[in-house]
């Protein structure tokens, strides 16, 4: 949903990582799931449990080491019918670039606006510092933010008052890409636009209608 800031306004947009710049890990629990006959949208659904609190929380906090949320997830998934691995949902995180959202990213830079990305990630490697096309794009940004050093997560509104502080903005002057409407709520109530994303075209297209310029 687009809000009515005029593009003059906007001084920084700020992007989430999986799901906006890369390809959705939940693509990748859906084969998952299939594969091993468990219902569709389990996994995520295990993680929508006590979501401040459960093992992928404290995993993106790193209160918790890999190591452990493979059997902290492992119970929590079995006490929801079907017991899964944790280590078998990380193997999953890893998405693909999509080379239309790293044009959209270069065209903002260039432009001349700020930008941060914000992540919910993990000690192991979501943003890809071993995936040299992956970190080919983390170093675009012009801050990062990280769920796993920072220490707190979205939709903690904590972690976007860190972001802000980065870029050096107000809530009123940013642009925030996310695939999760509930990371976009917090966001939106301190006064930031929002995108939800739900393909890399229709990101695009409501970018380039709220800073009035082309991304492509």
């Amino acid at each position: 949903m687009l809000a009515s800031m005029s593009h003059q306004d906007v001084q920084a947009v700020l992007w989430d990582f999986g799901g906006v710049i890369l390809t959705s890990p939940f693509e990748a629990f859906n084969r998952y799931e299939t594969e091993h006959d468990l219902p569709h949208d389990f996994i995520r659904g295990v993680n929508a449990v006590d979501p401040d609190s459960n093992a992928w929380a404290q995993l993106e906090r790193n209160d918790i080491t890999p190591e452990q949320f493979d059997g902290v997830f492992a119970d929590e998934s079995a006490g929801h019918g079907h017991r899964v691995p944790g280590a078998d949902v990380l193997g999953l995180l890893s998405g693909d670039v999509r080379p239309e959202m790293v044009t959209a990213l270069d065209r903002v830079i260039a432009a001349g606006f700020r930008t941060a990305c914000l992540t919910n990630n993990v000690i192991s490697g979501e943003t890809g510092e071993t995936r040299p096309e992956v970190k080919a794009v983390m170093d675009r940004f012009g801050h990062v933010v990280e769920s796993s050093k920072v220490g707190v997560r979205k939709p903690e509104p904590r972690f976007y008052e860190i972001a802000c502080d980065l870029v050096g903005v107000t809530p009123e002057h940013c642009v925030f890409l996310d695939d999760l409407g509930i990371n976009l709520k917090p966001a939106r109530a301190m006064g930031m636009q929002t995108v939800k994303v739900t393909s890399a075209h229709q990101a695009i297209e409501d970018l380039e209608a709220i800073l009035d310029l082309d991304l492509r």
